[in-house]
């Protein structure tokens, strides 16, 4: 599966389907329709995304919309639910993460406490496991999860590991230097003391 594949299922999912649980019910269906190759081809396609967008800019935006601080497997979460917004605000966030703040996914949190987000919370965790488990459900075999991994990795045995985000690392909580860098999120998501 190349990227043109894995974008055109998942605007196709933003399309046909509302809502996390829906989409994740939508999407592990129509991986499992599929051969195993391109099944396995959509987790190296998201891996492969998810890498591009560890950037400390992307993860400072994340910090600035959850109030100052994103943990490590937050910004995992984060940078999932950053694909789920379908390839353009993707690419547009990882070229410059301020414009998140365009995203209707986004508006629709500013000025709301973050208690209060429910679903509307910027992760998506699931969407990592979507494709071992439509793997599952294809194959007809439970427990295959080691093979599917198996099956991932070797096609990423040349890709190279990252293992640090690129860029350099900034405090989203300095305000001269949030507002400079991020001036939407930072006007959007002002930081407080309270989550």
């Amino acid at each position: 599966m190349d990227n043109d594949s894995f974008w055109k299922i998942i605007e196709e999912c933003r399309e046909k389907a509302h809502g996390r649980a829906e989409r994740l019910a939508w999407l592990k269906d129509e991986l499992a329709r599929r051969t195993v190759k391109e099944i396995v081809g959509f987790q190296v396609c998201l891996d492969r995304l998810c890498e591009q967008a560890f950037t400390w800019d992307l993860w400072a935006a994340a910090e600035r919309i959850f109030g100052g601080w994103c943990s490590d497997d937050g910004f995992c979460y984060f940078r999932l639910w950053a694909v789920g917004l379908g390839q353009a605000a993707f690419e547009r966030a990882v070229r410059d993460p301020d414009t998140l703040a365009e995203a209707p996914e986004v508006r629709r949190l500013a000025g709301r406490p973050r208690g209060g987000w429910g679903d509307h919370w910027p992760e998506w965790e699931e969407l990592d496991y979507v494709a071992a488990e439509a793997y599952e459900q294809a194959t007809q075999v439970s427990g295959e999860f080691a093979t599917f991994y198996e099956a991932v990795d070797a096609l990423q045995s040349d890709d190279e590991l990252v293992r640090d985000p690129l860029g350099k690392r900034w405090d989203v909580r300095d305000e001269v230097e949030a507002s400079r860098r991020l001036p939407q999120l930072s006007s959007r998501f002002p930081i407080t003391m309270q989550p």
